[in-house]
């Protein structure tokens, strides 16, 4: 088969569609023929040589694939060859066939195309994972997201919304129309606004229960500014930077919490678990078309280079696809 594979950290020119050997689905696992995968940051850091795979993850990038099932591994039940499928992947969905362990095989939701469903699977169960399972949003409660055109942003501006809470989001003034039209509250221009200042204005004083921020050290102390009393912030990536000083003063002062996570390393049994939840909760949503995945281009597979320049450009509202 063929697959992306990266000749060397470096820039996109590093991708390179090549011959690999077919995967092979063990006990527990399925083989899929991939239609679709999904270009995420995570993608681009593992390229240039700062997100390393997982130990026994595949070396090709993709986190996440749509396709049909061409082969069960044994003892999996519950799936037969022909499904269509989205999967949650730790890496390998690049490629025209990844091997998933069934118990992060998500059924295409009734209404969404097929190649479509490759943009779901790990908006949703980053969402999900963090927004309710960990940080408890309940309806009422306020949400900050930041980079709110990402594949992550959008999904996460639409899901609270129809779950009832109120939302600001962080995103370049030309993308606030879409955004506003997702379900935001408010959008703020990041590059002219403070958007501490903003969210503490127009909720009285109050702040943000939650914070889903995908930029790390940059945004750490306005973040923890913008906190409610008891408000949580979820890390969940680092495109500002790594390191940076936490004023436990100000954070005891909320009684607030700061959590870091990263979905690709958490072990088999507990993104087994997410995919459950968000089978349970998310996708009767996207069938109601309260949810949609939102696309905004799609590249060849062969030209991964293209789409990760793409996406490097920042000029995309929501996910970038690879299809074959």
């Amino acid at each position: 088969m063929h697959a992306i594979v990266i000749r060397e950290p470096g820039g996109p020119e590093v991708l390179e569609w090549a011959e690999v050997p077919d995967p092979v689905p063990g006990s527990g696992e399925v083989l899929i023929d991939v239609v679709a995968s999904a270009v995420n940051r995570a993608d681009i850091m593992q390229r240039q040589g700062h997100y390393p795979p997982p130990p026994g993850a595949p070396d090709t990038p993709g986190l996440e694939c749509s396709g049909r099932i061409a082969e069960l591994g044994r003892g999996v039940t519950g799936w037969k060859v022909g499904d269509e499928v989205c999967a949650l992947l730790s890496g390998g969905g690049y490629a025209e066939k990844a091997v998933a362990p069934a118990g992060q095989l998500l059924p295409v939701p009734r209404g969404v195309e097929l190649h479509e469903a490759a943009a779901l699977p790990e908006a949703a169960c980053t969402v999900w994972s963090n927004v309710f399972d960990i940080a408890h949003l309940s309806p009422g409660e306020i949400l900050l997201v930041h980079g709110g055109a990402s594949g992550i942003g959008t999904f996460a501006i639409q899901l609270t919304t129809a779950y009832g809470a109120r939302v600001f989001t962080t995103a370049s003034k030309v993308k606030h129309d879409r955004l506003l039209a997702y379900g935001a509250d408010r959008a703020i221009d990041y590059r002219t606004e403070d958007f501490a200042e903003i969210v503490a204005s127009e909720t009285g004083g109050y702040g943000a229960d939650v914070v889903l921020d995908n930029m790390g050290a940059k945004y750490l102390a306005k973040n923890i500014d913008v906190l409610a009393r008891n408000g949580r912030l979820m890390t969940i990536g680092l495109q500002g930077g790594r390191k940076a000083e936490l004023d436990l003063s100000a954070l005891l002062g909320k009684c607030g919490s700061v959590t870091a996570t990263s979905l690709r390393s958490r072990p088999a049994a507990e993104k087994a678990r997410i995919v459950t939840d968000v089978r349970e909760n998310v996708w009767p949503l996207i069938e109601a078309d309260k949810v949609r995945p939102v696309v905004d281009r799609a590249f060849a597979m062969q030209d991964a280079a293209e789409a990760h320049r793409y996406l490097d450009s920042g000029d995309h509202i929501g996910k970038v696809l690879l299809v074959r």
